[in-house]
């Protein structure tokens, strides 16, 4: 990673405007004066570099379990991506060390707790820049090591921060919106793992495609449901197993509604993710700093930092992941249950009775479902006043974040244990066989977890699925028969 001949020049021209701004008697918010509620302390010249430092220690102050990897690489990264816009006022010496410390692999240790979504992801953030300077605790080459000794592994030297870095290092939603922009990449994946599996479900449970449709669907025009019921009828096309029961004797009129309204369920999760996508892409977009600094050199306070928005579309995101999580769940019990299941045998075992089948797996899904509608629960309706007073409202943001990145993993788990029970539905109803796309995503299933058969260890088996559904190759081995889905 190389930062561009044109960013280096707007940091080089912002960093100017700052430099103009410290030689001046009057005082400057974040270049001559304190931080926060301390606003109103002007800092002499001699005591700036302390202050810098001084900043950057204090607010390295999170605790708890360790964030992982992905998401603090993510928060560095876009915090770079501030400062190359030019209206940070940091040196182009900084930002390139941000990009060497991300290029030799190198990753702050940062932890889960001391963010509260305004004036930036502050004790995360700082983090990041401690470990810049030299301090602190990072992972490198796996294992928790001084920052000292990563960068001088890495053969890169601490940096001593100047005036406003500092602050310009730590005052972004950087931490919130790395969350944001990851949890979209991994719900997009799971909404297509979440249509193949009700697809199954759909068979295993002899259940009918009449209603996915697109006439029926055009009649309620949501391009998420759309999008869902079509994925769906590419995976159900031909089924034998499906046709297997149209006709008189089946007196069905019509399915429950986790296996019918399982399109409009996904559907309306996928256009939520859509406009939690454009939020992210904005925060991407953005320029985030206080005080900024504008081309024509003024240096203004604002507001930009506040998580609002991002924490907003966090929270927003995690309802249809726990409803995803939900449905899911009912179709699970749905084939477990020899009262529903039209011909499967009790907890799809062997031996009922003697054998427990998927009973407990079940179990743990309702575990996980009954979690994530708690974790729903926004987390950015709260606010605690902070800095005397001075951050009297802020948005929770990264509180949000956490508690996605758990929705999305409990998602993940809950869909692969339907997967399992979906294929050993599928394969308990031999001699009929599944369309060519549930069929492949039976075999996807099958190449980590045995079929049919006692009572046996499995956890591992859930685990070897989960990490089928996590990795993408499910959806992989899927769209080599199906083509690309939606």
């Amino acid at each position: 990673m190389t930062l561009a001949g044109s960013s280096l020049e707007r940091l080089a021209s912002g960093r100017r405007h700052v430099d103009t701004l410290a030689a001046s008697d009057t005082p400057a918010y974040g270049i001559s004066t304190g931080f926060g509620a301390l606003a109103t302390r002007h800092i002499p010249v001699d005591q700036r570099a302390q202050l810098q430092r001084s900043l950057i220690r204090s607010h390295a102050a999170s605790s708890g379990p360790e964030v992982e990897a992905e998401t603090i690489r993510g928060m560095a990264l876009l915090r770079l991506q501030t400062m190359a816009t030019g209206h940070t006022g940091v040196r182009p010496a900084t930002a390139q060390a941000y990009a060497a410390l991300l290029n030799a692999g190198i990753t702050p240790v940062v932890g889960e707790h001391g963010s509260l979504g305004c004036s930036g992801d502050l004790a995360p953030l700082a983090h990041v820049a401690l470990a810049v300077m030299g301090e602190g605790i990072v992972r490198y080459d796996g294992q928790l090591v001084p920052a000292a000794t990563a960068l001088a592994s890495a053969g890169l030297a601490p940096v001593e921060l100047a005036e406003k870095e500092g602050l310009a290092l730590i005052n972004g939603t950087d931490g919130m919106l790395a969350m944001l922009m990851l949890a979209c990449h991994d719900v997009a994946a799971l909404l297509k793992a979440a249509d193949i599996a009700a697809a199954m479900s759909v068979e295993a449970l002899l259940g009918t495609d009449r209603t996915l449709a697109a006439d029926l669907l055009a009649l309620r025009p949501h391009p998420g449901q759309a999008a869902a019921a079509a994925n769906m009828r590419r995976l159900l096309a031909d089924s034998p197993m499906v046709a297997s029961h149209i006709g008189p004797d089946d007196t069905r009129v019509q399915d429950a509604y986790s296996l019918r309204c399982a399109p409009q369920v996904a559907g309306a999760c996928r256009d939520t993710l859509d406009h939690v996508r454009l939020v992210a892409a904005r925060e991407g977009a953005s320029a985030i700093d206080n005080p900024v600094l504008f081309d024509d050199g003024r240096i203004e306070s604002n507001g930009n930092f506040h998580g609002a928005p991002v924490a907003y579309a966090l929270d927003f995101l995690a309802i249809p992941v726990a409803d995803l999580a939900s449905i899911s769940e009912r179709r699970t019990d749905r084939m477990l249950d020899k009262a529903r299941s039209h011909g499967l045998p009790a907890f799809l075992a062997d031996n009922p009775g003697v054998d427990s089948g998927l009973m407990i797996a079940q179990y743990t899904q309702a575990g996980i479902v009954s979690e994530l509608k708690r974790i729903a629960v926004p987390a950015s309706v709260d606010s605690i006043p902070s800095s005397a007073m001075q951050e009297d409202h802020v948005s929770m943001g990264w509180s949000a974040g956490r508690k996605l990145r758990r929705a999305v993993d409990g998602l993940t788990r809950v869909l692969a244990i339907e997967l399992m029970a979906a294929a050993r539905a599928l394969d308990l109803r031999a001699p009929l066989q599944p369309a060519a796309g549930t069929g492949a995503a039976v075999a996807a299933v099958r190449s980590v977890c045995e079929g049919p058969g006692t009572d046996r260890y499995l956890s591992p088996e859930i685990e070897a699925v989960v990490h089928l559904v996590a990795s993408g190759v499910l959806v992989d081995a899927v769209e080599t028969v199906t083509g690309p889905l939606e």
